[in-house]
């Protein structure tokens, strides 16, 4: 596969990204893959890479660009328990900046990116999202359901809030099929309840399904949440789902 760091126009700047293709000189779907709250580091490349390999474009952008190229915030190689309250300490204001205009700002641009390529195939395009970036994901998916035919969201972190445009509120016009991988204790069962009658009020078709034994983070090889079966189980619903619902180029 053909892997670049590039950087995406969008209103408020340039955004650093990173982007795997598949390298056949064919035409494939895009997917734009959200990170996590630790946000751009070579573990999402790597899931990136993975998507590449199963026929897909994939972009990772950088979520705090506003603040500088990735890592934005300094990380240790390995995230363990120890510092990841210390690390999480220094990205929650970032977190807090990055509102939901803003939010819907940088997709459209991510969005408007991945349609400009070559690479891409005409057509719908998938969004995935792990922790914050399942809230980004839906947030995506419900705004622009003229562009995204599915939506993932692993270990969710947001989803459901008691603020008045809580993604859980927004998924009116949502169209896309939905899969979300929840740990254990991502969602109460009353937030959970709430999601899924917000999803059967959407109409669409969706799942919520919890991954039995897991903490929240457990697709993330580089934190000590990880959880190889988890990760397994992640791929195998992740490519179903995809393959389900975009179209090869």
């Amino acid at each position: 596969m053909r892997t670049e760091t590039l950087e995406v126009p969008t209103p408020d700047g340039r955004a650093d990204a990173f982007a795997a293709f598949p390298d056949d000189g064919g035409r494939h779907p895009g997917v734009l893959l959200y990170p996590d709250a630790f946000n751009l580091r070579p573990v999402l490349e790597g899931m990136a890479r993975e998507l590449a390999g199963h026929g897909y474009c994939v972009l990772v952008p950088n979520l705090f660009y506003r603040h500088g190229p990735a890592p934005v915030v300094d990380l240790p190689e390995h995230i363990g328990e120890d510092v990841r309250s210390e690390v999480i300490g220094r990205v929650w204001p970032l977190i807090k900046e990055h509102s939901t205009e803003r939010i819907l700002r940088d997709a459209d641009a991510y969005l408007g990116f991945l349609g400009s390529r070559p690479e891409v195939a005409d057509g719908p395009v998938g969004v995935v999202g792990y922790c914050m970036g399942a809230a980004l994901a839906m947030r995506t998916a419900a705004a622009r359901p003229d562009r995204v035919a599915a939506v993932a969201g692993f270990h969710p972190g947001m989803l459901v809030t008691d603020a008045s445009d809580s993604p859980h509120r927004l998924l009116a016009d949502l169209t896309a099929d939905v899969h979300l991988g929840v740990a254990e204790g991502d969602l109460s069962p009353e937030a959970a309840a709430e999601l899924g009658e917000a999803l059967d009020a959407a109409g669409v078709a969706h799942d919520i399904e919890l991954y039995p034994g897991t903490v929240h983070g457990f697709t993330m090889s580089d934190t000590d949440a990880f959880d190889a079966s988890a990760l397994r189980r992640h791929w195998d619903r992740l490519l179903a789902l995809l393959a389900r619902t975009l179209t090869a180029g």
